[in-house]
Order: structure tokens, then C-alpha cells, then sequence
């Protein structure tokens, strides 16, 4: 059974000015989501769902829908709506913003029912990365908790414009993912690269260390973990107006109790995304010189 790639791209893109996951910047109007889905084609996958909002659904669906791969793979759909929670849950009624990507997982918990990876929506992360990931979800017990993850090494991953977020990894011996920690506002000063991690306090990072920038290859038995976890953060963050449920929190968590191991396979790629709208202008640049480099096609989708 091929593998499924769960696209979250529900983001409102407040930094970015506007949604980002839409913005055409390949030679032929490609979108960053469209490399990845041939990416994810080419390393076996056999569908891919995307997780949007209602308010953009239609906008979204005459982008992305099955006429624009050609057939190549299979296409759905899931809505993420932040009314949509455990019942018996309060939350604050001023809240506007989704309750982040975990969260997003969860309403296509009912169209998963494969190993399946799960990617950003405003990330590059090249096919290397979905190979890497692809070659253990086919390989994987589908009913084990044994995951996997790409590792990048940070200093490949950095923003020129602006401070970024990266989930700080530390892998054992085994090669498995042993903790995980979010670590924000990341950005390099001439040789020094520092950051603030979760106890709000400044670190210095190496640039060789190694970070997940989201893209995860999980069994089917990760939704019902995420679900109990969902409802745990909920009791405790239910009138916080920004609090997110991340996909690495839920990594943690399993790690750290027992319930989960991860597999971290460490790659030299080099990312880059849409963080900041000074950023487009870079990604326009690095899709056009992997075109003239033969990496890709000018257009993706031709016939």
C-alpha cells in the first residue's frame, strides 16, 4: 500500500500578509505545495489530502485539484475549523486563529488509514526528503508506533530576513529522535547563531545541529495518540488566544513516554520557505535555478 502526504494548509499567513500557500512561484506559477506533491510522487506515494479552511475552499479547489497532477495521484480533502474540538471543551470566544498543525491532523483522522508523512505547506524540502521518508513508511509496520523523521542540519535552514522557529532535536546513538524542543526567533548574527527557547531564555545554537522542520512519517495509530494528547492541551489552553497544539509537542510527548520511537534521518539538503514576504523574492530565485539546473521541469504539470 502506497503511503499518504497530509499537506496542513489552513495557515491565515499573518506574517506573511496574506496565504502564502497559494502564491505561485515557480517558473509556470507553481506553488511550493506543488513541488512537494511531485516530490511526493516520484518517492511512491499514492495521495495526498490537503487539510484547508472553508472560507478559502473553492479559491483552494481550483488550484489544487485532481486535473492539475494529471491523474498522477490520488486528491482529498479535510476542513479545519477551530469549533471543531472534544465536546464538553470551552474555549475563548475572541480566538480567530486554528489551533496549529496538530490539531489539523485531526480532521483527516477518518481519510488515513495508511502510513502516511505529514509536510508545511510554505516549505521546500526537496525529494531527498520525501525518498528518505517514503523508503521507511514502506517498510513500517502499519500498526507499530515506530515513526520517522528527516533531520536538517540548522544552519540550512535559516531565514536571510527575519527570525525563524525550528524544533530542536537531540538523536541517540540509534539514530532515534531522544528529545524535542521548540526553539524560537532564530537568526545569525555574522558567525553566531542564537535563538530563545521555550523557558524564554537566549541560547546560542550550533549550525550543525539538527532540527525537524516538519516533515514526519507516522502510522495510523499516531491520530488516536494525538486525540487523547489534543484534549489534554485543550483542558489546560482553552482560553489562550495563541497557544498551538504542535506536531513536535506531540512528538515529545509519545518520546517521552515510552509510547512512541522515532526514526531521525539525517539530511545535507538545503531548505527554504516563506517565512517573511521578503522571502519570496529568494524562493523565486531558488526554484528558477533548479529548473535550469534539470532538477525540475519548467513546468511541473505539462503534459
Amino acid at each position: 500500500m502506497k503511503p499518504t502526504l497530509l499537506i496542513p494548509a489552513a495557515g491565515m499567513g499573518s506574517r506573511y500578509g496574506g496565504l502564502k500557500q497559494m502564491d505561485g512561484m515557480g517558473p509556470s506559477g507553481e506553488t511550493l505545495m506543488d513541488y512537494s506533491v511531485y516530490d511526493a510522487i516520484r518517492a511512491g506515494f499514492g495521495k495526498v489530502v490537503f487539510i484547508i479552511r472553508h472560507d478559502f475552499e473553492q479559491e483552494f479547489k481550483n488550484i489544487f485539484n485532481t486535473k492539475r497532477f494529471g491523474g498522477r495521484i490520488e486528491v482529498d480533502y479535510a476542513f479545519q475549523s477551530i469549533e471543531n474540538i472534544p465536546a464538553g471543551i470551552t474555549t475563548n470566544p475572541k480566538r480567530t486563529k486554528p489551533w496549529g498543525a496538530g490539531h489539523a491532523l485531526l480532521m483527516a483522522a477518518n481519510l488515513i488509514h495508511e502510513p502516511f508523512a505529514v509536510i508545511n505547506s510554505d516549505d521546500f524540502y526537496g525529494y531527498e526528503s520525501f525518498k528518505i521518508i517514503s523508503e521507511h513508511l514502506h517498510a513500517c509496520d502499519p500498526v507499530a508506533n515506530e515513526y520517522c523523521m528527516a533531520g536538517f542540519q540548522l544552519k540550512n535552514t535559516l531565514s536571510e530576513t527575519g527570525g525563524v522557529s525550528r524544533a530542536i532535536c537531540n538523536i541517540n546513538k540509534n539514530h532515534e529522535l531522544a528529545t524535542i524542543y521548540e526553539c524560537h526567533q532564530i537568526v545569525k548574527n555574522n558567525s553566531e547563531i542564537t535563538g530563545i527557547d521555550e523557558a524564554d531564555n537566549n541560547v546560542f545554537l550550533h549550525g550543525n545541529t539538527i532540527v525537524s522542520m516538519n516533515i514526519w512519517g507516522f502510522t495510523p495509530a499516531f491520530m488516536q495518540h494525538s486525540i487523547e494528547l489534543f484534549y489534554d492541551f485543550l483542558s489546560r489552553n482553552n482560553m489562550d488566544l495563541k497557544a498551538e497544539f504542535h506536531i513536535p509537542y506531540i512528538v515529545g510527548e509519545l518520546i517521552g513516554s515510552g509510547k512512541a520511537t522515532v526514526h531521525a534521518y539525517e539530511t545535507t539538503a538545503r531548505w527554504f520557505g516563506v517565512t517573511w514576504p521578503q522571502d519570496r523574492d529568494a524562493v523565486v530565485e531558488s526554484l528558477k535555478l533548479k529548473v535550469l539546473n534539470g532538477e525540475y521541469p519548467e513546468n511541473l504539470w505539462a503534459v
